[in-house]
């Protein structure tokens, strides 16, 4: 009896680490719109992983560290946990902290982004984004990226209202970075940035 209430426990206790673990590492999310297509479709569903850039507060950790100099500013727990050129990221939207939002990274902290009926130059660069199939002819002047945000785009320019119409996307409000796509069935797949879509042309 007391090896089954044992195991019993054992069980419980791995099934409540699961959920732990699923629960802060990844999200499902359903797209709502046309904004990102063709890379993503209305009604389909995606994994987000949180994890991916993976931040905790600084002033939590320097508890354990009384001889450091404290700070409130969140900083990512891995140097490399920021988001990159090409991710496709999800989000609270800035003018509505209710609804999330997915779109493409296009600019990081200090860049400067302009587009010119259309193209979009990043650091006087035009870029080759062969992932936008629906494109428009509209306008922005340049603007740069300030520190702890993002400039963002939807793939499908004439249907998406992104960092071109409200601006940019603070760190604090990323929830993460779409990894896998399971519906419908025939679009399974990892979502990775692109390869060579999001360079500048030479």
């Amino acid at each position: 009896m007391r090896t089954f209430i044992q195991e019993l426990l054992i069980a419980a206790g791995l099934f409540v680490a699961v959920f732990l673990v699923l629960h802060f590492s990844i999200r499902n999310f359903r797209i709502d719109g046309a904004s990102m297509h063709p890379t993503l479709i209305d009604e389909q569903h995606v994994i987000v992983s949180k994890a991916a850039y993976f931040r905790v507060n600084a002033s939590s950790l320097l508890h354990f560290m009384p001889s450091v100099e404290r700070t409130d500013e969140r900083v990512p727990f891995f140097a490399s946990a920021q988001p990159a050129y090409g991710d496709i990221i999800a989000f609270t939207y800035p003018l509505n902290p209710s609804l999330d939002l997915v779109k493409r990274v296009i600019g990081l902290p200090g860049d400067i982004i302009e587009i010119e009926q259309g193209q979009v130059i990043r650091n006087g660069e035009a870029l080759n984004e062969s992932y936008v199939v629906n494109g428009d002819r509209r306008t922005s002047e340049a603007v740069e990226v300030p520190p702890g945000s993002y400039y963002v785009l939807g793939d499908n320019r004439r249907a998406s209202t992104d960092s071109r119409v409200w601006g940019f996307v603070r760190d604090e409000d990323i929830i993460g970075r779409a990894w896998i796509s399971y519906w419908p069935s025939d679009r399974l797949e990892f979502l990775q940035p692109p390869l060579s879509g999001d360079l500048p042309f030479h």
